[in-house]
């Protein structure tokens, strides 16, 4: 059975390196056919995919995360090699990924960038990966390494049922959570990491990005797993609440007296918010179960090409 491949390329101002990011996607993949996602590019990022043979789309919504929605909603394929368009990842590595992909009937492989100088991986990119990837995996799990790859094979079942929220860099984050929520098959593949051409620039930037990326993991809790996040955030006021309240059980097994009735008071609110966010914990729990049940159903329905 021939398995249609499709490789995926979301760009921003990549006209000095797509060109040649396309030339090694048609040597290693000839029978690929490669999309351009063009994200409202000020330079000439679309011309030159165009007459480097992709097929060019436009997204107008800024951010990584907007451009690889569109690109899994437009393109169909049966598996799918999503690639930045910079000319860092080390594309002859693919083939080995995407049997994989078919012979361990997996939803993703992920390419695990192995650059071995500053140059190729910035002291503080290094450093933030490995800090958000720990802590990626205290809370989703799963034995995730480089968290913030943008080098993935995914199979067509989960992309078509990945239900993408993020807008900018989380995107990456965001497909590792979806795996590790529903323990989808997944695996890794090092494959090396190039230092960017001359006067090519990251987009990424470690301290804005990395904020704003941190601010998704929590979001990410809330929605993935809301009895844990609620029930931290019950924990946190019932915590509040029991240390304001010793003053005053002191004083009122003291005297027979609550001298401090605003204290008081703020240890019912507490008390009564910390009560809250726990059952709004357990509803939403049950809420969440019902999705991944309606989840698997409509991950199923959709034929697995690996098989």
């Amino acid at each position: 059975m021939s398995i249609a491949v499709a490789v995926i390329l979301p760009c921003y101002n990549e006209a000095q390196t797509i060109g040649r990011t396309i030339a090694s996607i048609r040597q290693t993949l000839p029978e690929a056919a490669i999309w351009v996602c063009d994200n409202n590019s000020t330079d000439d990022t679309a011309a030159a995919a165009r007459s480097s043979g992709a097929t060019v789309i436009t997204e107008r919504a800024q951010g990584k995360g907007s451009a690889v929605r569109r690109l899994f909603t437009t393109v169909e394929a049966d598996i799918y090699v999503l690639i930045d368009g910079d000319d860092t990842y080390d594309i002859s590595r693919a083939p080995a990924m995407i049997a994989m992909l078919v012979d361990e009937r997996l939803a993703m492989v992920t390419g695990t960038r192995q650059g071995s100088t500053d140059g190729q991986y910035r002291r503080g990119h290094r450093t933030a990966n490995q800090m958000f990837t720990t802590l990626f995996r205290g809370l989703f799990g799963g034995g995730v390494t480089d968290i913030f790859s943008g080098y993935r094979v995914m199979s067509r079942r989960f992309v078509k049922t990945f239900p993408s929220r993020s807008k900018r860099f989380e995107i990456e984050t965001e497909l590792s959570a979806h795996a590790a929520l529903y323990r989808l098959p997944t695996a890794e593949v090092e494959t090396r990491y190039f230092s960017r051409p001359e006067g090519s620039t990251s987009k990424l930037r470690s301290f804005r990005d990395g904020m704003h990326i941190l601010l998704y993991y929590f979001l990410f809790l809330k929605d993935l797993r809301p009895l844990q996040f609620f029930t931290a955030l019950s924990g946190l006021f019932f915590a509040l609440s029991g240390g304001l309240s010793i003053p005053l059980f002191v004083s009122y097994f003291a005297t027979g007296l609550v001298p401090y009735l605003p204290t008081a008071m703020v240890v019912v609110g507490l008390s009564i918010l910390g009560f809250l966010f726990f059952t709004s914990g357990l509803v939403l729990h049950t809420v969440r179960h019902a999705a991944e049940a309606d989840f698997v159903r409509a991950y199923n329905t959709i034929p697995d090409v690996t098989q």
